[in-house]
């Protein structure tokens, strides 16, 4: 007897129901026409629940995360490309060249299969700029009312060049420290795009895979880099005060160097945030030693995702492992860790 066919998705008008979470024919044809078109690649072709595959000789780096962020759409990306670029960053940040990602979703039902496909198709394009691929996954179906639309999580692996070593340990009394943009936008435009505020400039999410950017910064300065971090939950302000800590030292900062731009400015003190505590998923923070930092910016500089890139300040001694600031006005403050999350669910 012939095998029955799939009948096709509606994409246009159809929504997830707990038969596309079942295990049998309908969940195979919402991954066969959503996910197998959106994210092809060889090794997920190979349809099995994981991907097997050669890696190279080498030190791995692997990373894991999760995304819940609301609203599922916003200016300048959306839950699934930001999935990807989170994944792609935390690998990045360790020197490592990202390789693969694996995606599994927590759907609600009743979600429309049109937003499914879009955030699907996001998540396909934002994985093929970046020269990674989304090898393996999982879908499970929850009850309307018990989800929010879409939850994403992701794994990521990737291979770390040999003679490099980043971490948040190795940072030292006069190592440099240097940002690659603009403080606070993607938080800005999560808030702003969740309360429907209007502001005379639309403020976009600077979320972006940053391997690029690390690849030109290790070939350049790869021995004098001591650590990078991106500054997510918690901005800045958080991604500080996990360095201090990790490798027991201080750090000053500059207020007057630090990129932000005017429109975010003026919304956070309407909103009445900080800069420096609100979240980015584009950026990143590194540390070198002194004697590289210019060359370092200038490699920054010249690469599209650094081209607002700031020497802000250095690491000092400091036994109490603080986080202080020089202000605009000429004083000091301590920049602490915030106790909660200023602006919940922006990844």
């Amino acid at each position: 007897m012939a095998r029955p066919r799939h009948r096709k998705l509606d994409l246009k008008n159809g929504r997830v129901d707990l038969s596309h979470g079942s295990g049998g024919r309908a969940m195979a044809q919402l991954i066969a026409d959503i996910f197998q078109v959106e994210f092809a690649n060889d090794l997920l072709a190979q349809g099995n629940d994981q991907a097997v595959f050669s890696i190279p000789a080498g030190r791995m780096a692997m990373t894991t995360d999760g995304y819940v962020v609301s609203p599922l759409f916003f200016p300048g990306g959306d839950i699934g490309s930001l999935a990807v670029h989170g994944t792609v960053n935390d690998l990045a940040m360790s020197g490592a060249r990202p390789l693969h990602l694996s995606a599994s979703f927590i759907l609600e039902e009743g979600f429309p299969l049109a937003d499914l496909r879009r955030i699907a198709q996001s998540m396909g394009a934002a994985a093929c700029a970046a020269g990674v691929k989304i090898v393996t996954g999982d879908t499970k179906v929850v009850e309307r009312g018990k989800a929010d639309g879409v939850f994403i999580s992701t794994a990521g692996i990737g291979l770390v060049p040999e003679g490099i070593d980043l971490s948040g340990d190795r940072a030292r009394p006069g190592d440099a420290i240097l940002v690659s943009g603009t403080m606070g936008d993607h938080g800005v435009a999560i808030m702003s795009s969740r309360e429907n505020l209007q502001f005379e400039t639309q403020i976009i999410s600077d979320s972006a895979a940053l391997n690029g950017l690390t690849d030109a910064m290790i070939a350049s300065c790869g021995s004098q880099l001591r650590a990078m971090r991106d500054p997510t939950r918690g901005g800045l302000a958080a991604t500080l005060n996990e360095i201090a800590n990790q490798s027991r030292v201080g750090i000053r900062i500059d207020e007057d160097r630090l990129p932000v731009k005017p429109e975010v400015a003026a919304a956070c003190e309407l909103l009445g945030l900080d800069p420096l505590f609100v979240a980015n998923e584009g950026k990143l923070v590194a540390f070198v030693a002194p004697e590289a930092a210019d060359e370092l910016l200038a490699v920054m500089r010249a690469h599209e995702l650094g081209r607002d890139a700031a020497i802000i300040g250095q690491v000092v001694a400091d036994d109490h492992q603080f986080v202080q600031m020089t202000t605009s006005f000429g004083g000091g403050r301590i920049v602490d860790w915030l106790s909660g999350e200023q602006l919940p669910r922006i990844c």
